[in-house]
């Protein structure tokens, strides 16, 4: 699941917080990288783990209903599509799910008030209320809702971005990241895996993880070096009152410019330029990709590059 653009954001992060927080222990900085990295992970479980429960919850709700002294005949006669989504079924006894639900101990049911909020705000769409009208439905149906469901309410979701803020320092910049994770997971799921669909795994493979320390590792090993580079380039500034985070965006840039002849310098320029107008100050995208195009071009002119 983890991918590479999110590993060099998490990279960025630790080795920013690697030098403000004045203990450089190289080996505890790696331990938190990887334990930033499992915390993305928790998040993608949990965000999955939000459709289940509240389709639990809109259970719940009709079962109180028909316990009142009044009951309508709605009360009592309800529409069960939203709670027999085929989709949100398989995913309820997904193998993996639930083994990180119980280790995790986790559940929407702990903040109850946002799942009333958020199935009461889904009940007065028109994706639900269409989705209710009609007169049967199929499990590519059912999963289609559940994707419309997820980008309309939970991507880009302001209350639930504050909650999670609230549950974990960790999540506060993954969850954009994290929402295309499970909407792609959503379009893979296929009935006849029952409970056995995979979900992404942590890590795509052993060369991603080994991606992520070495990267890590070249970025402050070869600090001297890299912070070479940028101030030569930089000669008409002084370094000192260059925005620290553009200088760490770049250090790690170069580390994998220089240490990954396998990516393309395009790619690296791209993903760290994206970084820096994200993170950074509103001015450091062009400068970030200014400096770091003339320190490639110097490079390669030296023979030091040869990849494109």
């Amino acid at each position: 699941m983890i991918n590479r653009a999110l590993i060099r954001l998490k990279i960025v992060q630790i080795v920013y917080a690697y030098y403000q927080n004045g203990n450089k222990n190289l080996d505890a900085t790696e331990k938190e990288l990887l334990f930033s990295i499992s915390k993305a992970y928790d998040l993608y479980n949990y965000l999955l783990l939000l459709m289940v429960n509240l389709t639990d919850y809109a259970l719940k709700r009709i079962e109180n209903a028909k316990l009142k002294k009044l009951a309508t005949p709605d009360d009592l006669n309800p529409n069960m599509r939203f709670v027999e989504n085929k989709f949100a079924a398989q995913l309820q006894v997904n193998a993996m799910l639930n083994d990180y639900a119980n280790r995790q101990k986790r559940s929407w049911f702990d903040h109850e008030d946002f799942l009333k909020q958020l199935y009461e705000k889904i009940q007065t769409s028109d994706i639900y209320k269409e989705y209710m009208a009609m007169p049967s439905s199929t499990y590519a149906i059912d999963r289609e809702f559940w994707r419309k469901l997820y980008k309309t309410f939970i991507y880009g979701n302001a209350d639930l971005d504050n909650l999670l803020e609230e549950l974990s320092l960790y999540w506060n910049d993954d969850k954009e990241i994290v929402d295309t994770f499970v909407l792609k997971t959503i379009n893979r799921f296929d009935e006849a895996n029952g409970a056995d669909q995979p979900l992404l795994p942590e890590f795509k493979d052993d060369e991603d993880r080994n991606f992520a320390i070495r990267l890590l590792r070249r970025s402050i090993l070869n600090c001297d070096e890299y912070r070479r580079l940028i101030s030569d380039n930089t000669r008409n500034w002084d370094l000192n009152r260059v925005a620290f985070m553009d200088v760490v965006i770049m250090q790690v840039a170069l580390a994998e410019i220089l240490s990954f002849s396998n990516i393309p310098i395009s790619v690296t320029l791209n993903e760290f330029v994206e970084i820096a107008k994200y993170y950074s100050t509103p001015k450091s995208g062009a400068f970030v990709n200014g400096t770091l195009d003339g320190i490639v071009k110097k490079l390669k002119r030296e023979g030091k590059i040869i990849k494109k």
